[in-house]
């Protein structure tokens, strides 16, 4: 919507399900915890993946959420001319500092509905990492919520792995 000129570049806001959303502020703890799993990803994952933090993913013509961080399939053009698609996108990771009912009750069943594998709330209120897998309908098979995150594999990238013990603990 930026690139066509419709909102300010600098607009911080998401498209989902056909409405304008407006993003809550960045804040200090939830920037921090941003660039530690973006360090954590990208050395986690290496060349099997791409990390994109706060950027666009595309779900479909009415959806384009922003998450904290996603992980893309490789490709050598970075994606430079389109936005992944969902068969490429590994993992979103949405990191929740005063907006856990929205990504837990909102965004987390959109990604569902539309089959992204995997997904991570980083829940900085309540100290709990959620992970969400083996999307079904509007909701995810398998549920997980730990206040002890340890490492934590990336299940679309088999032998990818992150330490995550440390980003609670702000």
């Amino acid at each position: 919507m930026a690139e066509v000129g419709l909102l300010a570049p600098d607009a911080r806001v998401e498209l989902i399900e056909g409405e304008i959303i407006d993003m809550a502020p960045i804040g200090t703890n939830h920037a921090s915890v941003v660039n530690q799993l973006t360090r954590l990803l990208v050395m986690a994952v290496g060349e099997r993946g791409i990390v994109q933090a706060q950027g666009p993913a595309r779900l479909d013509r009415y959806s384009e959420p922003e998450p904290d961080i996603a992980v893309f399939a490789p490709r050598a053009d970075f994606y430079r001319h389109e936005r992944p698609s969902l068969a490429q996108t590994l993992l979103v990771i949405e990191v929740s500092d005063s907006t856990l009912r929205y990504d837990r009750d909102v965004k987390v069943p959109l990604y569902a509905r539309h089959g992204i594998r995997e997904v991570w709330i980083v829940d900085l209120q309540h100290n709990e990492l959620r992970v969400y897998r083996r999307p079904q309908g509007d909701s995810y098979l398998e549920q997980k919520v730990t206040k002890v995150p340890g490492i934590t594999a990336v299940a679309a990238l088999p032998g990818v792995a992150a330490d995550l013990s440390g980003i609670l603990s702000g």
